[in-house]
């Protein structure tokens, strides 16, 4: 909880609104991918990041011969997740970290599905729904999670001279690296981003499409759409402007909004 808490905050509000042992997996889960997340931006090179992975991918390995390694994250992890889709979750974090760029929107999306709709078809499972619309909607909103996180990271990757956004949407726009890197807000720069933008939504579009034909407790794996709502609302207030402050502030709402969407139970 401490480790989620700290780097996650707000898939740590929507974890607390959770009960129970499937409370306690899902801050196993968010801890997991709190892990992978951050070994890109704390190791100096990549080879000791790749270590890292390693080192995670050993941990998998050992809960699902049964002896987890004694520490917080693994042992929370042992008997609450199914192996093979952690491994993708790896894999996805080890080809960003030896610096495989995103070509297309599609790109990000197939990142996504690894990556964050993964950790939705999860959530699903320690709430015991095995429902085919449930993750039909847990994939849209892990494609629409990961373009906001491009989204929202871009600044700070800007800040250490990296660009993640798609390299056909720069080449169309005629937007160099550098043009991003300096935080240039003109309407090419405008345009891709809308671009990505209006993909995110589209994809929240599809997965509420599905709401009245999943369980109704689904909606605790998908409170993250709270988040995911207010940033794209933000933005398109502040003109698509990814730098605009207004998108680096802290939402004060969420912890509400999150309880009233938990209380009516959609998503």
């Amino acid at each position: 909880m401490e480790i989620v808490s700290k780097s996650d905050r707000e898939h740590y509000l929507c974890s607390l609104l959770w009960y129970g042992l499937e409370r306690r997996a899902s801050f196993a889960l968010r801890a997991f991918n709190v892990e992978l997340a951050q070994v890109r931006d704390v190791v100096s090179e990549k080879q000791i990041g790749i270590m890292r992975l390693k080192f995670w991918n050993d941990t998998l390995e050992n809960i699902y011969k049964g002896t987890p390694r004694e520490t917080p994250v693994s042992l929370e992890l042992s008997g609450a997740v199914h192996h093979f889709k952690l491994i993708n979750m790896i894999e996805a974090r080890s080809e960003q970290l030896q610096g495989k760029k995103f070509q297309t929107i599609q790109d990000v999306e197939d990142y996504g599905e690894k990556t964050m709709s993964s950790l939705n078809y999860l959530h699903l499972q320690v709430l015991g729904i095995e429902n085919i619309h449930a993750d039909h909607a847990a994939s849209h909103i892990g494609k629409a999670q990961s373009l906001i996180t491009l989204l929202r990271a871009t600044p700070y990757h800007a800040g250490k001279r990296q660009v993640n956004l798609p390299t056909d949407l720069l080449i169309k726009n005629k937007v160099s690296e550098e043009s991003i890197i300096r935080g240039v807000n003109d309407q090419t720069v405008k345009d891709i981003i809308y671009d990505i933008a209006s993909t995110a939504h589209l994809h929240l579009k599809h997965a509420r499409s599905f709401k009245n034909q999943v369980p109704s407790k689904s909606h605790l794996a998908f409170l993250s759409t709270v988040s995911c709502e207010w940033y794209l609302k933000t933005l398109q207030k502040a003109d698509f402007n990814v730098f605009d402050s207004s998108l680096q502030q802290r939402n004060n709402m969420l912890p509400m909004k999150l309880w009233i969407q938990s209380f009516k139970k959609t998503y």
